[in-house]
């Protein structure tokens, strides 16, 4: 990878793109530390560590913006949301969907209507977050200072979306997921800083290498699943254009094991803490409020056994959802038909369609395991190294999943790069 980078850097093309992401992430974490006027930061700390909830999920991906309420304090968190929900409505709706088949003018208009609903859902998420300091005595506002804030948080992420466009068309790999990347990794001291807070002097070293030892492994295992595929040989048919004869080779399908990605972790995590969320922004602390709050602490993950194993459930479920939503076995089955391409020993149409669904259902199986158990080691992991990790840590969960997939997918879009410029010929001359 290293030698990747440096015969990258040699290429003056390469380099430009490469120095525009830098100072991307530079104009970015400069934003990360410009506050919003009138919080009260020692109380929101206070609320972090007494609530967290879906507040600590909008923390991880703002790189630490919320904890300290900055211009940058929803992240990119409404886009996210947008993507997701405008995915489901284009798998839901047949008008939509068929958009998406018109080539580049169909993405170009599914990706202004996620434009639109970033912006709408970035307002009312900067508007609720707010409304629920200023109950908690955080924020000092009056209902136009409250609209104020909101507009300024939601300038704020449609400026990130704004810079991860950049960062693609001008720099190298997904602007998006390259902004996620910064977040997470701008929050990477902090996180340090508490784990070795949490270590005593008696036990600190040892803690400290048997969390490497989690930390190592848990790369590794995702770096092998990410990579792994499950390959479907193709034979096309030979076809007369012409006068010439073409077709005839054989190639195939890669089905990714963890082909969900994050997104759902992302869904469980949001699900399982929406209770707990709910119940702080409910004032008082009697009766049923009382109860209500020990329920939904009860459910948060990690609080006893019963709420790891129904994390991990809801994060099966997901997988399986989201895979059925995005992966259309019956399209493929008719795009091979159509182009006269089969599967060795498989009759075209519904027997593909249904051979296709067989192995989509068994790989998924397997990705949906090894997702929960990316998102349950960092629950996990405290009993086995005695470090507090948090709600949420590089250890396990999304963090992890997010900065070793991009990183691997920025490396493979360095690595295209490169390929399109000839750069071993460079190299020899």
């Amino acid at each position: 990878m290293l030698e990747t980078l440096v015969a990258a850097w040699k290429l003056p093309d390469l380099r430009r793109r490469m120095l525009f992401v830098l100072g991307a992430f530079a104009v970015y974490t400069l934003g990360l530390h410009i506050p919003v006027p009138g919080i009260d930061h020692a109380k929101m700390e206070a609320l972090f560590t007494q609530a967290g909830g879906v507040f600590g999920l909008v923390d991880v991906f703002s790189g630490g913006a919320l904890r300290k309420f900055t211009i940058f304090a929803m992240g990119i968190v409404p886009y996210i949301n947008a993507s997701i929900i405008m995915q489901l409505l284009v798998a839901a709706i047949p008008q939509w969907k068929e958009l998406q088949k018109e080539g580049e003018t169909g993405r170009k208009e599914i990706a202004k209507r996620t434009r639109y609903l970033t912006v709408v859902l970035g307002f009312l998420q900067s508007l609720g977050i707010s409304i629920t300091l200023v109950r908690s005595d955080i924020l000092t506002a009056t209902w136009w200072q409250l609209l104020a804030t909101a507009v300024v948080l939601t300038a704020g992420t449609m400026f990130l979306l704004w810079l991860g466009e950049q960062i693609t068309d001008k720099g190298v790999g997904n602007g998006v997921s390259l902004i996620i990347f910064a977040s997470i990794s701008a929050s990477l001291p902090w996180q340090m800083s508490k784990v070795w807070e949490s270590t005593t002097l008696q036990n600190a070293w040892m803690s400290l290498i048997l969390l490497a030892v989690v930390f190592l492994a848990t790369i590794v295992g995702i770096v092998y699943v990410t990579q792994a595929q499950r390959r479907i040989p193709i034979q096309h048919a030979r076809r007369i254009v012409g006068m010439r004869q073409v077709g005839g080779h054989s190639s195939f399908l890669p089905f990714k094991i963890a082909m969900a990605g994050v997104i759902p972790i992302i869904f469980a995590i949001s699900l399982v803490l929406l209770p707990m969320t709910i119940a702080s922004a409910i004032p008082g602390d009697t009766g049923w409020v009382y109860y209500l709050k020990q329920a939904a602490n009860w459910l948060a993950p990690g609080s006893n056994p019963f709420s790891l194993v129904l994390y991990g459930a809801v994060i099966i479920i997901f997988t399986y959802f989201y895979t059925a939503v995005q992966f259309d076995v019956s399209d493929i089955a008719d795009n091979l038909k159509k182009y006269g391409s089969y599967i060795p020993g498989i009759r075209p149409g519904k027997p593909t369609a249904d051979y296709l669904d067989k192995v989509v259902s068994r790989i998924t199986f397997a990705g949906a395991l090894f997702l929960a158990a990316v998102a349950l080691v960092q629950y996990i992991a405290p009993s086995i190294t005695g470090v507090d990790l948090g709600t949420f840590s590089l250890v396990g969960g999304t963090s992890l999943l997010i900065v070793v997939g991009v990183a691997l997918d920025t490396m493979q879009s360095i690595e295209a790069q490169m390929l399109m410029r000839n750069y071993e010929g460079f190299l020899r001359e």
